[in-house]
């Protein structure tokens, strides 16, 4: 009697090779599946939604609540991080002698939206404060010594980091020196040896038991705020006027485009801040999604992908200060006015990148050949723009399925890197060992994404440690690529009413995949290349049903080639489906990542 082959195991559809690459296979193994027929008979949770659930891990008792994230239920005590009290109380005794405040942030999207959200709860209490952005390329990442003593110069009686300065030893000992507090926000990966401030917030740090490390910045900077809000309540009743749920647009904006697993209180901070950046009630915000030609509701991928890169411009080749700025105003007309000069500098941005990743993708092809035999794709060329390495790696990481890291030299000899990681692979660890060899000048990071600072000197024995730091867990991790498929689909069957269903399940992100189905045998009626470098397919069922699907960024990629040489031909299609809203329209968008022949 021939035994079962797991449904697991078995190629879902057949396909063992994709026009990518990869090996489909369904999602929910028999466990799953009980899982999600169980969610369906006992709570009453539809089908696709209980399949969706499953298939990301929800357990049949936290399926309800896992529908309905609440911050209630899900914020912890925020005294439960290692020094949060000590914060606390330290801004606290500065709001109470109106002492100057000065807040130090990182220059991406999570530090401006950090520095935003403590400058406009700071101002609802009349503190004078300033937010100090340093510039990416003449001052590198994190607190200087330079800037503290001008920060020092200005006024501030209390500096207070967010998203950096858990490694900041030297600048933070330079300040107590000048006899200033600095208070350290972060989420970022430490050591055991922490600089001597009057407060280090860091989920992430070794005797943090709070089990928040999954936070982003902004995220633990709420709860501190949320903290530092009933201490004061606590001591002067009138201290609990203000909103700071009406501030979780930012947070959201934050979770989302620092790419942060959206489980536990993430999930909450983004449905909830969805909520709140549908309510326009930011300025800055509601410039940057009229700049980007958002007309519906906002979503995550809005976030993600058209306000983060422009917030991200500023720090990458502008004025690093725009984004923070921008975020904390309460004017329309100026906020549409530093708007408008970020979407200027975003579209700088895209004609840099294109030109440096043509650069980079030949050069890791001459180097690696198609990087099956590599663990770390490190590519590295002076004259690159150091704010778009991190584009640059992230590209390249898409491309060869490899941690990955662009560098861009000065004329002294000096590389300024950024690394982008595969699942499973712990990146920030990896540039951690390298610092403590003293083969970087500088780095840290988290799983997914790391930066470093390295000698020229050194960049040779940058690769050979990499390579073989990352050989092991990088083979097994790439061994077999696979595609999850959630369930196939018939092209008359993607609706919008399916779109809604699953928006149900979501916010999808970074730990929480969106829903990939597949078209199962659907003729290919036409495939051209739109935009820079898109396609739009247009692809009919066996039930005659019509659907257009996008593959971003495939035109020059194998799935683009394989796609455009089959035109006329049935394949299975991969791809995910939302709700897209056009000139006050909602339409289903099928987003293509995958194809394979039927045969």
């Amino acid at each position: 009697m021939n035994q079962e082959v797991d449904p697991v195991q078995r190629a879902f559809l057949g396909v063992e090779t994709s026009a990518t690459g990869q090996r489909w296979i369904a999602r929910l193994d028999q466990a799953g599946e009980n899982r999600a027929l169980a969610m369906t008979q006992t709570h009453g949770i539809p089908d696709l939604i209980a399949r969706v659930l499953a298939g990301r891990g929800v357990g049949f008792e936290e399926a309800l609540e896992f529908l309905d994230p609440t911050l209630r239920r899900l914020m912890p005590d925020p005294y439960r991080m290692t020094d949060c009290e000590a914060a606390a109380e330290r801004i606290a005794a500065a709001i109470a002698r109106r002492e100057r405040i000065a807040i130090f942030g990182d220059y991406d999207v999570d530090g401006a939206c950090a520095s935003a959200i403590l400058y406009r709860f700071l101002g609802h209490f009349g503190v004078d404060a300033e937010i100090y952005i340093p510039d990416r390329i003449f001052e590198g990442y994190g607190p200087n010594p330079q800037a503290i003593n001008t920060l020092i110069d200005r006024g501030a009686k209390l500096i207070v980091t967010v998203d950096c300065g858990s490694t900041s030893f030297e600048s933070i000992a330079h300040a107590r020196e000048r006899g200033i507090d600095i208070v350290v926000i972060d989420h970022h990966q430490v050591g055991q040896d922490l600089p001597a401030c009057a407060a280090l917030v860091n989920p992430n740090r070794e005797d943090d038991l709070s089990g928040q490390g999954h936070l982003c910045a902004a995220g633990v900077v709420f709860l501190v705020l949320v903290a530092l809000q009933r201490l004061m309540r606590a001591r002067d009743s009138r201290a609990g006027s203000l909103d700071l749920l009406a501030m979780l647009d930012l947070v959201a904006l934050a979770t989302v485009c620092d790419v942060v697993p959206l489980k536990g209180l993430n999930r909450a901070y983004v449905v909830k801040g969805l909520v709140a950046a549908r309510h326009l009630a930011n300025p800055g915000l509601a410039a940057l999604l009229k700049q980007a030609g958002i007309g519906g509701p906002v979503t995550p991928y809005h976030l993600g992908f058209l306000v983060g890169p422009r917030i991200n411009a500023g720090g990458r080749i502008g004025d690093a200060a725009l984004g923070s700025r921008l975020l904390t105003l309460q004017d329309d007309t100026q906020a549409e006015a530093i708007a408008g000069q970020l979407d200027g500098l975003n579209r700088e941005r895209q004609a840099l990148e294109v030109a440096m990743l043509a650069e980079a993708e030949a050069e890791a092809a001459a180097e690696y050949g198609t990087g099956e035999n590599a663990s770390v794709i490190v590519t590295a060329r002076e004259g690159w723009h150091p704010g778009v390495v991190g584009l640059l790696a992230s590209r390249l990481k898409d491309r060869f399925h490899r941690p990955a890291f662009a560098i861009a030299f000065d004329a002294s000899g000096k590389g300024t890197g950024s690394g982008r990681s595969i699942n499973g692979f712990d990146l920030g660890r990896m540039v951690r060992a390298a610092v403590e060899e003293g083969i970087l000048v500088k780095g840290g990071g988290h799983g997914m994404a790391a930066g470093l600072t390295v000698e020229r000197a050194n960049l040779g024995r940058l690769r050979s440690f990499f390579e073989e730091r990352a050989d092991k867990s990088v083979r097994e991790l790439t061994a077999t690529r696979t595609m999850k498929i959630d369930g196939a689909l018939s092209a008359s069957g993607a609706t919008i009413a399916l779109a809604d269903l699953l928006e149900q399940a979501g916010p999808y992100g970074a730990g929480h995949p969106q829903p990939v189905f597949a078209l199962a045998a659907h003729r290919l009626v036409d495939v051209r290349q739109v935009g820079v470098n898109h396609l739009k397919l247009t692809l009919e069922g066996p039930d005659r049903g019509r659907i257009e699907g996008m593959a971003f960024r495939a035109a020059d990629a194998p799935l683009g080639a394989f796609c455009m040489s089959r035109r006329g031909q049935a394949l299975h299609v991969a791809g995910t489906v939302s709700a897209d809203q056009w000139q006050g329209t909602r339409r289903v968008q099928f987003r293509v990542s995958d194809a394979a022949q039927a045969f």
